[in-house]
């Protein structure tokens, strides 16, 4: 196993979430009727992603003992990986106009690139960062360790 091919997000209000999603610029797919869909995909270079409702997701885990749904830092952020320290300052800017919350401005990092995180609706932490030694695939996906 050596994939990760959809990440899910819980979401406490999934056409809420999805029109932030759209004026972030992501490309979807609504399963179900647009004002009240079943499941959303983003139609994204690399790994998917998907928006789910929250309390059905935690019930597809377990029906039986669902896991609890709390409030805070889950200890699991998203990564967008910019081409440039422009790229940054216009995607934290995106997301901070369609609602979400600057977490940490845009600046230097101590690994040596530029980067800020940003909150969405549902309070995941998403971080936009750029690395000037980064390099990218023919898919866009970044390039790690020379794989």
């Amino acid at each position: 196993m050596n994939r990760l091919n959809i990440i899910t997000l819980g979401t406490k209000n999934i056409v809420k979430s999805h029109e932030f999603f759209k004026k972030l610029g992501f490309d979807t797919s609504v399963s179900g009727e647009e004002s009240n869909p079943d499941i959303i995909f983003f139609r994204n270079e690399g790994t998917r992603i998907a928006l789910f409702p929250l309390e059905e997701l935690a019930r597809d885990v377990n029906k039986d003992n669902p896991p609890k749904i709390g409030e805070g830092f889950s200890g699991i952020t998203l990564a967008y990986n910019a081409k440039s320290n422009e790229e940054v300052d216009e995607i934290l800017n995106k997301a901070k106009l369609a609602g979400a919350i600057i977490a940490k401005k845009p600046q230097s990092t101590d690994w040596g690139g530029y980067g800020g995180y940003f909150i969405d609706l549902d309070g995941y932490y998403w971080e936009v960062a750029y690395g000037a030694f980064w390099e990218f695939d023919e898919c866009n996906m970044l390039v790690i360790g020379g794989q």
